[in-house]
């Protein structure tokens, strides 16, 4: 199972390796390390969240997330991205963005930072809607009870999440953006390019989450329609039509979870400019990353983790919430990556702890309700 599951991540692992000691040597060799480990650290509470949307998908798509999901994970984010960002904010052509790339990595790497406020603000819109979502949601399980309880109840009033995600914009862009931080140590305002950032995230989440929503309730729908036919032509015989709406509901899905992916791993490509700014040691240390958060996104699906630990979900979108407040405060304060990494792993420990003694007591109160119905059959005689 664990090599079924991560047999792809070994070897792109070893390719990567082999790769930058050629290109590099072992110094390259050592990046391309810390870069991958940096990369699994930040995106931790990503695999989380991922499994919770794929477990929803049938095999085939869950395929497609391995595949062409990877592609657009490794090449996408992690090589195009940081190149379309220098050619559109510097306002420079593709060709030229990639040779500036390559051969003046000094003034690549300023670009890409004059720009961190403009992807700050679009991620963190973007990751702050989907913490919100799921704090004012009605819950059957609820982890911190004294917070999610009465989130929940506010949760009933149409259009709140967005209403406090544009007004923690507003604030933003009139604090943090007016003396965002540039390369250099410089600050400059960047109020106005926060602003049209930050609302480009939030429609952007609005126009994905929607349409995934919207698809995945009619395929409940349709599979419960499905079902009756199912029942009715064992009963008359007939045959029932295919349903082609399983195909929508999962490619709308499915680009849900690339431009979550998206959202998540703008701190890592920014981060990864602290150990360096070669763009090739970038793309193969944060792709040998997005190879295994894949993978155990899949492998928690395929283990049924998140249905053994109900609180862990929980605790990957406490932390989602964080990374998009940290993104925000990185738009004027450099914050450094192990405080991001951890800040992510400790509140998925915590959920996994509190997963496991949740588990721990439920099994304890079974085992005494079956020792007390013991005695009761023994005392009547059975």
């Amino acid at each position: 199972m664990l090599l079924k599951t991560f047999g792809w991540s070994f070897a792109v692992t070893a390719l990567g390796l082999v790769a930058a000691v050629i290109y590099g040597g072992w110094t390259a060799f050592g990046i391309v390390a810390i870069l991958a480990i940096l990369e699994i650290s930040l995106s931790f509470d990503n695999a989380v969240v991922n499994a919770g949307i794929l477990k929803k998908m049938n095999a085939f798509w869950q395929k497609i997330f391995l595949t062409v999901g990877v592609l657009i994970a490794v090449f996408g984010m992690r090589l195009v991205f940081p190149v379309v960002i220098v050619a559109v904010t510097a306002k420079k052509g593709p060709i030229e963005a990639v040779n500036l790339a390559l051969t003046d990595k000094d003034q690549y790497q300023q670009l890409v930072t004059d720009a961190h406020p403009a992807i700050a603000a679009f991620g963190g819109m973007f990751l702050l809607m989907i913490f919100l979502d799921f704090i004012f949601e009605d819950r059957d399980i609820q982890w911190l009870r004294w917070i999610e309880r009465p989130l929940a109840k506010l949760g009933k009033v149409d259009m709140l999440s967005v209403c406090i995600a544009l007004a923690v914009l507003l604030v933003s862009s009139m604090t943090f953006a007016v003396h965002a931080h540039q390369h250099g140590g410089a600050h400059i305002d960047k109020a106005q390019t926060v602003l049209i950032a930050g609302i480009a995230g939030l429609i952007t989440y609005m126009v994905v989450g929607g349409l995934s929503g919207y698809f995945e309730d009619k395929l409940e729908e349709e599979e419960e329609r499905e079902h009756e036919e199912e029942e009715e032509a064992a009963r008359t015989g007939k045959k029932k039509p295919a349903i082609v709406l399983a195909g929508q509901a999962a490619f709308f899905m499915f680009l849900y979870l690339e431009v979550l992916d998206a959202s998540f791993s703008f701190d890592g490509v920014i981060g990864a400019f602290a150990i360096t700014n070669d763009i090739v040691l970038m793309a193969l240390g944060l792709g040998i990353g997005a190879m295994y958060v894949r993978s155990l996104t899949v492998y928690l699906v395929r283990q049924g983790t998140l249905d053994d630990y109900v609180y862990l979900e929980h605790g990957a979108h406490y932390a989602i919430g964080a990374l998009a407040v940290i993104l925000l405060v990185t738009i004027q304060y450099q914050i450094h990556e192990v405080i991001t990494g951890l800040v992510g792993v400790v509140l998925i420990a915590w959920s996994f702890w509190s997963s496991v003694r949740r588990n721990k007591a439920l099994a304890e109160a079974e085992g005494k309700a079956t020792a007390s119905d013991d005695k009761t059959e023994v005392s009547s005689g059975v």
